[in-house]
């Protein structure tokens, strides 16, 4: 289960990440309210913590964005002392739950497993793409019919690449997705992941299904129809 932190305060940011890494889970962090929107919005977490002050857009506003394209992706609003007023709006808006700053991190978790929960975000137990079979539970892969060693972040590539089929993903949405923080602009480590995987994929069943799509990023081409 992926979950996204919306807090533009790092320390706070890093003390819920690292509890919630812990704990299991794969964690991306953004800043600001414009970056919010743009992860939220590829469906792709199963919960968001959001603060409600944010630079360049609030909380609301995203939430508003959330509720309208993702309505059964649930929402954690995390509010300053005093906010009575927003946590009114965020309730009204469809958060489904509020923290008030400062807060244990138990008494966090505690908020995030009751959202959890609920039937409709336990995640599917693989994914499918064309040829290519992935399983959450015994971590296997197989293209073809045929098993693909794989190592943790190998297989955490691939998921979110399978995850979404024929959309171009940028190397910051993969690094932040995948590697859970923003690495270094120069850094190659995506490029040479992504190149084990296509020598790991091929097949004479067909070409790795991995395009490089020149100033843009990455897509995991799928059959159409």
């Amino acid at each position: 289960m992926r979950i996204l932190i919306v807090e533009d305060e790092r320390s706070i940011a890093d003390f819920i990440e690292r509890g919630l890494r812990s704990e299991g889970y794969s964690v991306t962090c953004v800043g600001d309210g414009e970056a919010a929107e743009a992860e939220a919005l590829t469906g792709d977490f199963g919960l968001v913590l959001l603060d409600v002050l944010l630079p360049k857009k609030n909380g609301l506003e995203v939430l508003r964005s959330i509720r309208a394209e993702e309505p059964e992706l649930p929402v954690i609003l995390l509010t300053a002392r005093g906010e009575v007023e927003q946590k009114v709006e965020g309730l009204d808006l469809g958060a489904n739950d509020y923290m008030v700053k400062p807060f244990s991190f138990e008494e966090l978790m505690a908020r995030v497993r009751a959202q959890l929960r609920r039937p409709e975000q336990r995640e599917a137990a693989g994914l499918e793409v064309g040829d290519l079979k992935l399983d959450f539970r015994t971590r296997e892969v197989e293209r073809g019919g045929k098993g693909v060693r794989l190592t943790t972040r190998e297989f955490e590539l691939l998921a979110y690449l399978m995850r979404h089929p024929n959309q171009v993903l940028s190397r910051s949405q993969i690094l932040n997705a995948v590697w859970g923080y923003d690495y270094d602009p120069g850094t190659n480590v995506l490029e040479v992941y992504i190149g084990y995987l296509r020598r790991k994929l091929e097949s004479a069943e067909g070409p790795v299904p991995i395009e490089t799509v020149r100033s843009a990023g990455y897509r995991l081409v799928a059959p159409r129809g």
